[in-house]
């Protein structure tokens, strides 16, 4: 029989809940870590869907025209609600922006770890911001002035969005965070919203060299083009001319 130490027993007694403090102490750290992470991962979901909704409202206030008034705020507003923060299995509808939000309910993802939705109320948590300022192009920018596609001449559509999602009570420090998420975007495509195939071609015609050097180059083309073709036994080269929405034969129903 192997005679005991002394000291043992009284060191049994000092390790005796040492593991359970380990993992209490590691339970503190790691839970609110694995809380936070996921709510992480949707605050990023969350900016993604923001920027998408500014692409959104810019390209439709850049859409304007005899036939089409400019949208407003609000009703950008109702719309970006309905076709970007809902289900992603939500219908899009022509008349986007009158259904009620209790119709179109904000993505099932954004909820917090109690369950409870980040934008509980997208009415009041969804916002949007027009702005239209004419001559918004530098005078240095390349294609602008007078030798170039004359952007300067348009107007430079900004569509804002912001986003406040609620705080989340209980996690620190989500619970005072107060996050606002913006993002905007910017357009200058007013004028070259041509009124069809003839408009952009008189446009780009009349633009300066800088953007479409093809009467400099026609002399050169045209004088080439008539000596080359009797040696090729080719049809003569015509520098600039353009057939406008020509349809190739392969996507045509009968084919070639």
């Amino acid at each position: 029989m192997k005679p005991c130490h002394p000291l043992l027993p009284a060191a049994r007694a000092t390790q005796g809940g040492q593991s359970t403090t380990e993992f209490l102490v590691l339970a503190l750290v790691l839970v609110p870590l694995f809380l936070s992470l996921p709510l992480l991962g949707k605050y990023l979901d969350l900016a993604h869907a923001t920027e998408q909704a500014a692409r959104y409202v810019a390209f439709e206030t850049s859409i304007v025209g005899p036939a089409r008034q400019p949208p407003t705020a609000a009703a950008l507003a109702a719309q970006v609600r309905e076709r970007i923060f809902s289900t992603s299995g939500a219908p899009i509808l022509s008349g986007a922006g009158n259904a009620s939000a209790t119709e179109h309910p904000a993505n099932p993802l954004w909820i917090d770890h109690r369950g409870e939705h980040l934008l509980a109320d997208p009415a009041s948590r969804i916002g949007v911001d027009l702005a239209a300022h004419a001559n918004a192009a530098p005078a240095s920018a390349l294609l602008a002035g007078p030798h170039g596609l004359d952007l300067p001449a348009g107007s430079e559509h900004t569509g804002t969005i912001h986003v406040s999602p609620r705080d989340v009570p209980g996690l620190p420090p989500f619970d005072t965070l107060g996050l606002s998420i913006r993002r905007h975007q910017v357009l200058l495509g007013h004028n070259w919203s041509a009124a069809g195939s003839t408009d952009y071609a008189r446009r780009i015609e009349g633009a300066g060299p800088l953007a479409y050097p093809i009467r400099p180059l026609a002399l050169i083309g045209n004088t080439v083009g008539r000596l080359l073709p009797p040696l090729v036994l080719d049809k003569a080269i015509e520098v600039g001319r353009v057939h406008a929405e020509i349809l190739p034969c392969d996507r045509l129903e009968q084919g070639c």
